[in-house]
């Protein structure tokens, strides 16, 4: 349908929009695995694998307008509810040769390794057990970002040559949903996020409630540690950096400490996996990032999926300070279903089967991903 993104290609008869009910069609129709520009040809009646391939990889339709109708028509089925939240996450997608943009050896959390890949931010809106994707940025290594002529080879804008941490992408596209007027009641990111302590008070001062997985080794106070200038006599020098007195605890150390009567068990999500249970415990404690005249108090949720395995899951919130347990164990355990959602894109939609090495196609290709 050449108008089935409200309007962001030209009318249904130009050449922009056939190629768009093409590929969409294409994505949704062709065998799984062989949905690249030929295969999308042969599947879809009227195709022609140069054309799709030029409306993908050169056409210069904004993909931020589809991206907008998606966040619309999705904010319509799964936001304002009490249970909606907005999800970020990362996804790998293994390359060959150093050409496609942003390629690079960086870890594939897919593979669990380090490979030759590119990466992509993602943000999902659910509620409750549902959830779908809204928007995917490319990840540039800083590598990529020192290198005009490997940029211009893979057709990256001058603007987007700027380099910027993941946790800066995602924060970045977390605004954009607000502008966009996607109502979520938290926003949910793993430990690749969470050990960002400028993310975690940028997404504070936006006025936004997170709740994020943080490493096992994550320092904290469980009072608190009143940074203030050295002691030193006479006046604070000039430079005199803040600092506590107090040594704090890793995020281990405090869970390991507590008896076995502190900790809820509870069922923990219901889902296509069934009832899974955890063991919980919680406690409102101080973080400070070094540099702040002040730490911050915040929830620090463990979380014990198994006591046999003694593994066990740290989570930060800066929920309400009155917040049931049982309300923060559902907040920390709902980011399963990004997961779901990136495995359907790329089961359902091909995600993760595209040719094309350049920037803009990259984006084109995952905004027509989202719109299927």
């Amino acid at each position: 349908d050449g108008d089935a993104d409200g309007g962001s290609f030209p009318p249904r008869t130009s050449a922009a929009a056939v190629q768009a009910g093409i590929y969409l069609r294409g994505l949704m129709e062709a065998k799984a695995g062989d949905r690249n520009f030929e295969d999308i040809a042969e599947t879809v009646p009227g195709g022609d694998h140069q054309r799709v391939q030029h409306f993908i990889s050169d056409t210069p339709w904004d993909d931020g307008k589809v991206l907008a109708e998606v966040s619309r028509r999705a904010n319509g089925l799964l936001g304002g509810t009490p249970m909606s939240y907005l999800i970020g996450d990362e996804s790998a997608f293994s390359k060959k040769g150093p050409g496609s943009a942003g390629v690079a050896r960086q870890h594939n959390g897919r593979l669990g390794k380090v490979d030759n890949c590119q990466v992509g931010v993602f943000v999902a809106l659910a509620a409750g057990c549902r959830a779908t994707l809204l928007e995917g940025r490319l990840y540039l290594p800083e590598a990529w970002c020192g290198d005009p002529a490997r940029c211009a080879k893979a057709k990256i804008p001058e603007a987007a040559r700027t380099f910027k941490t993941k946790a800066v992408i995602l924060l970045g596209m977390v605004r954009a949903q607000r502008a966009r007027g996607v109502e979520f009641q938290w926003v949910s990111t793993d430990a690749g996020y969470g050990k960002d302590p400028a993310f975690l008070r940028a997404l504070e001062a936006d006025g936004e409630t997170f709740v994020s997985d943080v490493q096992a080794c994550q320092r904290l106070w469980t009072e608190d540690p009143m940074p203030g200038p050295p002691v030193l006599r006479g006046s604070r020098p000039a430079g005199a950096k803040t600092r506590v007195f107090t040594p704090g605890v890793e995020a281990r150390q405090w869970a390991a400490a507590q008896p076995p009567e502190a900790w809820t068990r509870f069922k923990r999500r219901e889902g296509i996996n069934g009832a899974l249970r955890g063991e919980f415990i919680h406690q409102r404690v101080y973080l400070w990032d070094g540099k702040e005249e002040s730490a911050r108090c915040w929830h620090l949720l463990a979380w014990r999926r198994d006591e046999t395995s003694g593994d066990i899951k740290y989570v930060l919130s800066n929920a309400c300070a009155d917040i049931p347990l049982i309300d923060l164990a559902r907040m920390a355990a709902s980011r399963f279903w990004v997961e779901r959602a990136l495995q359907d894109a790329k089961g359902a939609a091909g995600m993760g089967e595209y040719q094309m090495r350049g920037w803009t196609g990259w984006h084109h290709h995952m905004a027509m991903v989202m719109l299927a």
